[in-house]
């Protein structure tokens, strides 16, 4: 994407490839954006070179910065290291132009800030229940967190910059390139179980089934962001981020069944324990066999899946709930319903534009 100045505002979207950075460029896309008419530029964040080469021509033009990267690594140890030396490039780039305009950076977070690190092979085993619903004045956790890292990180630039963190739940949203995109691992499940005439089974628990969680669709998301990036009273707060509503997991599995147009399935504790993640590693020839057979553009089931996170979601053994008392405090009201923004996604996801599931003929 192209940067044009000068604007009176003008945003670096890092992450703009995930689900959350194509719908805050299309909501900064709008005329009617909050703050004016906003321009973004893409790059490599990993690597301070490109980072240096890419921004220096533009440090004195950007800003603000809407963080949305995520980079996975093997322990949270690695996370902190990698995700905090992408941050503090752009940062460094900027804070060192001679004429800088930035001012202000949106750091998006998530849940694990309440959880842990519940993907860390080690530490995910100390980890207890937290308490909820979340609320962001909670106590930090006593173990390593990369999104812990990344709030010290922007706050350390206070007062010279201002900064909002924005955590969210699951993201709904249309895109390929996301580390952890829930909606497209069950589309993917669906269509293999419809290929192989399997029932299209809830690979949780009872209690997942049967309690509340919440979720944050991608669009809502964006604009709580463009929304505190230019309220001043918002400025060096966190935020929770979610539709507003609360389901369960029955409730969403029907909605899905209903979407992917497979039929629904009671959960049943009787069959033997469902290894979903065992399971979608297998598939990866079948996933070939689907989007050859309907049209699909070309991806790998390991690049466009997530089944551990989908795992991890569903077997949760507390309700996955946020409040957003704070949010409406100061001011900000905005909500989805959760059910109905499934049918949106999956029609996103099979649109020209998000093709991974587009095809000629409905699977």
């Amino acid at each position: 994407m192209e940067l044009e100045i000068p604007h009176a505002s003008v945003a670096l979207i890092v992450g703009v490839t995930g689900m959350a950075g194509l719908s805050l460029a299309e909501a900064l896309k709008k005329p009617a954006a909050a703050g004016g008419l906003w321009k973004f530029i893409t790059f490599d964040a990993v690597s301070f070179d490109d980072t240096a080469a890419k921004l220096s021509p533009i440090s004195n033009d950007v800003t603000h910065i809407f963080w949305v990267a995520i980079q996975v690594r093997e322990t949270e140890e690695l996370n902190i290291a990698v995700n905090a030396a992408m941050l503090s490039n752009v940062l460094d780039v900027f804070k060192s132009a001679p004429s800088s305009r930035l001012r202000h950076v949106t750091l998006q977070t998530g849940t694990k800030h309440y959880m842990g690190p519940i993907f860390d092979p080690e530490i995910s085993k100390r980890l207890a229940p937290p308490e909820t619903p979340f609320r962001e004045d909670s106590p930090r956790l006593p173990f390593p967190n990369f999104y812990y890292a990344l709030e010290d990180l922007v706050a350390s630039h206070t007062p010279s910059l201002t900064y909002s963190v924005h955590r969210s739940s699951i993201i709904l949203g249309a895109s390929s390139r996301s580390a952890y995109n829930l909606l497209l691992t069950l589309a993917v499940y669906a269509a293999i179980c419809k290929h192989e005439s399997f029932p299209f089974r809830y690979p949780g628990t009872r209690y997942t089934w049967e309690h509340f969680c919440d979720i944050s669709d991608a669009r809502l998301l964006a604009e709580q962001q463009i929304w505190a990036a230019v309220t001043e009273k918002a400025k060096n707060e966190a935020f929770n981020c979610v539709n507003g509503d609360v389901f369960t997991w029955k409730s969403m599995w029907k909605v899905l069944c209903e979407v992917f147009e497979v039929e629904f399935v009671e959960l049943d504790e009787s069959q033997q324990e469902f290894d979903f993640e065992g399971m979608m590693r297998e598939k990866g020839k079948v996933w070939e066999g689907i989007v050859k057979k309907h049209g699909l553009y070309e991806t790998k089931l390991e690049e466009i899946t997530c089944p551990e996170a989908v795992n991890a979601a569903l077997h949760l053994e507390f309700q996955h709930v946020c409040s957003m008392n704070k949010s409406r405090s100061f001011g900000w009201f905005d909500n989805v319903d959760s059910l109905e923004s499934i049918g949106f996604w999956v029609e996103r996801l099979k649109s020209d534009e998000y093709n991974t599931l587009r095809s000629k003929e409905r699977f």
